[in-house]
């Protein structure tokens, strides 16, 4: 499916390609000449993605490339809102010129920097962090501060990253229906996913949410006011105080074995958009504004826009389910 997606994209959008990249450079299609990348950033007013890298490189730098470089969401925010340079740390010529025009270290594991179209840093260079979170909270902030417009999906990406890397907290939410609770936690600016299902013989849904950006109290409260929290599951004693305090404790109980829905994300699922790749977060998002009656266009990339699109003229309705799937594992 996978292989099968990449290549049907490849063809539907000219600006991916399918060639073989060396592992170290993931799957963004790169220019290798600096002063072309300062051009077509003064022709399409697009910052600059510099990697330096090492090619062929070491463990990091390959895990690197196959990881943070091969993220469909990052390869299509570099390819897209920027222009992307690969200099290779290891070679002499014109990428050793680059090198030392920015003083880089030769042999060295992976840097980035985001110039604009003077080549003029707009952010400090990523050193030593080889996270996704690393790449895609910096280009939303080189992007602003280039005056560009930031993509929704990429802010989202960011924020679903962020929120892992932080640290994450679940409640689960019994109403009486789950579609409906979907939809209304779905929507919530912290919340990250979400799942529907039964839990002691209750249609129940399963939140996870960053608790730096809404708090449990906040996510009840909205419960109550769609009446999306009958009943309060709890995986800690902090919870069981919280839903106590703003449900009642007869309100409350202790979580118990979920079972999923074979239906998740029910407006979602009824959709050609469930066949769409998408991260956890705008999956949620989706199908929330699906439920509202709205195209859940608005979170989603342009390439993952394109590919509905091209679902939704084959007139058939036997698409493969891939809400919950990994968006690395199948695009």
């Amino acid at each position: 499916m996978k292989y099968l997606t990449y290549i049907f994209l490849a063809f539907l959008i000219p600006n991916l390609s399918v060639s073989q990249n060396p592992v170290e450079l993931g799957k963004v299609k790169w220019l290798r000449n600096y002063d072309q990348a300062l051009q077509e950033s003064q022709e399409q007013q697009k910052p600059v993605f510099i990697l330096f890298q090492e090619v062929p490189g070491c463990a990091t730098c390959r895990t690197y490339g196959q990881n943070v470089l091969s993220h469909p969401l990052i390869v299509e925010a570099i390819e897209t809102s920027f222009i992307p340079l690969a200099i290779y740390n290891n070679k002499g010529g014109a990428d050793k010129k680059v090198l030392d025009r920015y003083h880089e270290p030769a042999w060295n594991n992976p840097v980035v920097r985001m110039v604009n179209q003077r080549g003029e840093d707009l952010m400090p260079r990523i050193s030593g962090d080889y996270s996704a979170l690393g790449v895609a909270e910096r280009m939303v902030y080189a992007l602003q501060r280039a005056n560009r417009e930031v993509p929704l999906y990429l802010q989202l990406l960011r924020d679903e990253l962020r929120a892992r890397r932080e640290g994450t907290s679940k409640a689960t939410f019994a109403m009486y229906c789950f579609w409906t609770g979907e939809k209304q936690y779905g929507q919530l600016e912290g919340v990250v996913s979400t799942r529907a299902g039964f839990m002691d013989g209750h249609e129940v849904v399963e939140v996870e949410y960053n608790p730096e950006v809404i708090s449990l109290d906040q996510l009840i409260k909205a419960g109550k006011n769609s009446r999306c929290a009958d009943r309060l599951y709890t995986h800690d004693q902090e919870q069981t105080a919280a839903g106590s305090r703003l449900l009642g404790t007869n309100k409350v109980a202790s979580t118990q074995t979920f079972r999923s829905d074979r239906q998740p994300k029910y407006y979602l699922f009824r959709s050609h958009y469930r066949a769409v790749p998408m991260t956890d977060l705008q999956a949620a998002r989706a199908n929330a504004l699906m439920g509202q009656g709205k195209s859940p266009d608005a979170v989603l990339s342009p390439r993952q826009i394109a590919y509905a699109n091209s679902l939704a003229v084959q007139g058939r309705s036997n698409f493969e389910n891939l809400i919950g799937t990994p968006i690395e594992e199948v695009w």
